[in-house]
């Protein structure tokens, strides 16, 4: 697909949530997020919470009352789908952990799920979670504050010594698909499975499983990217298999499971990206010039392509639409994939855009790296649990999912380790 002529096509319009006329001008808190409804109510304006007496939020997935203008810049797209409407998705692969005590009131949930005092629903374990395969590794993953639903996936993988492999993985499920939560998950675990397994730096087939002391430089850099290609291919596998669950007014008329993908696999000192869509990797280096490695399949970059600023693009109401991404009915499934020697202590930092929504140059985003690090420190779960926190702050529309991995060597590579997994590294497209 050309994705300068896929941009010219218009989104298909959103269907409008019918709200039934009621004569009840009263208005009483939504129980999920607080804020005014009015009797009749379908599902509240601000949070997109199901007000329809007796129903709790369709689990896992999205409602078209989410579809309200200040939204609508900050949600993934897709660029002419075969279907563009919106859907409740299907039930996150995770179950939700026990909880006893509501987080809001201290009140205690009924089988419904909802707290008997407050009327909140129950936290769900997919709403956030943070991964730490190693101390110098980790990633949070949050629904932020207006979303019913974490569509955002990520999956991790990492030596136990600093300097050997890390595998960062995120995938960003796309609004306006059916099940984005399941194949989002599901892609990000296919493609860390297939970074992390037999590592192309440590063994060889024909050594039997032992260590290829001649299997250095080119030869290790061109291994890693035809691995990336792999991940990339068995994460659009795995969203594309996903079941489409959701209520549809008529067969064909919701886009099935999608999501975009994006890797960084660090292996001493070589970083080999990875891409699908408009989810990012950024080097972050302590001393020196930040710079983001991937590059988005998006409207926007389109859109400066064309001589449109950046500021602009970014800001447009079509900035999010993506024209590559992972389902079956991507037009291209292929990573843009690139690598990258590190020569300098820094982080490698591979996030959703609800992190880069409000920080998207580089330069900026390297800035608030060392703010955060003065703020809490430099471990790199405290990083990115802050660096969630602080997008929250920012109003936190979308998901958001932030992966970090510390690089403290030099020129020359590190000693790996023999367990763990991960990669990252000049442009190959």
């Amino acid at each position: 697909m050309d994705p300068a002529v896929t941009a010219q096509q218009p989104e298909t319009s959103q269907p409008e949530t019918q709200q039934p006329e009621s004569t009840q001008p009263e208005t009483q808190p939504c129980p999920s997020c607080g804020a005014p409804t009015h009797a009749g109510d379908q599902y509240c304006e601000e949070c997109g919470a199901d007000l329809t007496p007796g129903q709790a939020p369709a689990a896992g997935g999205s409602v078209a009352a989410l579809e309200t203008e200040d939204l609508a810049s900050s949600r993934t797209t897709l660029i002419a789908p075969p279907g563009s409407d919106r859907s409740a998705g299907s039930e996150p692969p995770t179950e939700a952990l026990p909880t006893l005590v509501c987080p809001q009131c201290g009140g205690r949930f009924a089988e419904d799920g909802y707290c008997e005092q407050c009327g909140n629903p129950a936290p769900r374990e997919r709403d956030r979670w943070t991964e730490t395969p190693a101390s110098w590794v980790a990633g949070v993953c949050d629904k932020g504050l207006r979303h019913q639903a974490n569509e955002d996936a990520m999956a991790l993988a990492a030596d136990p010594g600093p300097g050997g492999f890390a595998a960062l993985v995120v995938c960003d499920g796309v609004s306006t698909a059916l099940s984005s939560d399941v194949a989002s998950l599901a892609a990000a675990r296919a493609a860390r499975d297939v970074l992390a397994v037999d590592r192309p730096d440590l063994a060889d087939p024909g050594q039997g499983g032992q260590a290829d002391p001649e299997r250095t430089g080119a030869d290790r850099a061109e291994a890693w990217l035809q691995r990336m290609s792999l991940a990339g291919r068995a994460a659009n596998r795995a969203a594309a298999q996903t079941p489409p669950v959701g209520p549809g007014p008529e067969p064909g008329a919701y886009s099935p499971p999608s999501c975009t993908f994006v890797a960084v696999v660090l292996d001493g000192d070589q970083a080999t990206v990875g891409g699908v869509g408009d989810s990012r990797a950024y080097w972050l280096p302590d001393d020196g010039t930040a710079e983001q490695l991937s590059v988005d399949d998006s409207w926007a970059t389109v859109a400066i392509e064309h001589g449109m600023s950046r500021e602009e693009a970014e800001s447009a109401p079509h900035a999010h639409a993506i024209t590559r991404w992972l389902g079956s009915d991507t037009p291209d499934a292929e990573p843009r994939t690139r690598q990258l020697t590190l020569d300098r202590p820094g982080w490698l930092l591979v996030c959703s855009d609800g992190l880069w929504n409000y920080c998207s140059e580089a330069d900026a985003l390297g800035r608030l790296m060392a703010e955060t690090i003065t703020s809490v420190g430099s471990a790199p779960a405290d990083l990115a649990a802050e660096l969630v926190a602080w997008s929250n702050r920012q109003g936190g529309v979308d998901n958001i999912t932030v992966t970090l991995a510390r690089f403290d060597g030099g020129p020359g590579r590190a000693e790996r380790q023999t367990t763990g997994t991960g990669a990252s590294g000049p442009e190959h497209v």
